[in-house]
């Protein structure tokens, strides 16, 4: 890796552009956006006093408007803490790179890059490249943040990412599994994952993204710079996007099946699950179905 670069944000004379995007947060889109990022950092207990957060952005919609959130939450909050703007370039285009560069000092986020090379590092992968590339960031953002003195790491995934990956869990993983609104770090002592953008809408996003005239990277990916699976016009063979689909389908005869969705993960009745896994340990409903008491635990084979 090489060395810190720190982005200039400030315009001379003032950025009304910028302004007006914070006030768009304030205003127009404070019950859809704002009110949920501050309900999650709340119902989650994510920010605590002396908190020092890497709000990690890869340039797309969702890290940069949860970067503007962070701002608004440090102008606001009642108790202190720090903030760490931070972009790994894992071999973006120069285009790319220079777009995050760009829509960062158009919106005053004081970003700090670092370079990385997993695209090279992946680029002969076959068999799950998005996997490993995905892993792989998740390990230098930690790494990073860690070496900043930084104890959470923020990223953007949203409602919609929650539900997809419920359904996808099921579908495709023959397993019951959510994404977490924090957890912590297990090969980076003393860190967490936090996800504060947790109860946000995708298209609620979208419509802040376009009120104020955006444009963001489609994609993080190099080899998808081109990527069907990160285009709104529906081909692309991502299992994402069919789950998305499938749920946008559902939605036309039950108005509340995101919603269920979302709280089922809320309401599991171990009563009437055949088995699930804790801790690694695999649980069986015949194991204590005739003894009283708590059910003995089997290591799994």
């Amino acid at each position: 890796m090489e060395g810190l670069k720190d982005i200039p944000v400030r315009e001379p004379g003032g950025n009304t552009f910028c302004a007006d995007v914070e006030q768009s947060i304030r205003k127009r889109f404070r019950k859809k956006i704002w009110s949920r990022f501050t309900r999650a950092i709340r119902e989650y207990d994510l920010v605590h006093e002396g908190d020092k957060i890497a709000v990690c952005i890869s340039g797309g919609k969702d890290s940069m408007l949860m970067a503007k959130l962070f701002q608004e939450l440090k102008r606001h909050n009642k108790f202190d803490f720090e903030l760490v703007f931070l972009v790994m370039n894992p071999g973006y285009s120069p285009e790319n790179l220079r777009m995050i560069e760009n829509n960062a000092k158009r919106l005053e986020i004081p970003i700090t890059v670092f370079e990385s090379d997993i695209f090279g590092a992946v680029y002969q992968i076959e068999k799950s490249p998005c996997y490993l590339c995905a892993r792989m960031r998740r390990g230098y953002l930690y790494q990073k943040a860690q070496e900043l003195g930084c104890n959470k790491i923020a990223l953007g995934h949203h409602y919609d990412d929650v539900i997809e990956t419920i359904l996808m869990g099921m579908l495709y993983g023959a397993q019951i599994q959510t994404m977490m609104p924090k957890l912590h770090g297990t090969n980076f002592e003393g860190m967490e994952i936090i996800r504060p953008m947790y109860l946000i809408r995708e298209h609620n996003i979208k419509e802040w993204r376009d009120f104020n005239g955006l444009q963001f990277l489609q994609c993080a990916c190099r080899f998808t710079d081109n990527c069907s699976s990160c285009r709104d016009d529906g081909q692309s063979n991502s299992k994402r996007l069919e789950v998305k689909e499938l749920i946008a389908q559902l939605k036309k005869t039950n108005p509340f099946v995101e919603g269920n969705i979302f709280k089922s993960v809320e309401n599991v009745m171990l009563d009437t699950v055949i088995g699930y896994k804790k801790d690694g340990v695999r649980h069986h409903f015949l194991d204590g179905y005739d003894l009283a008491g708590t059910p003995r635990k089997t290591e799994e084979t």
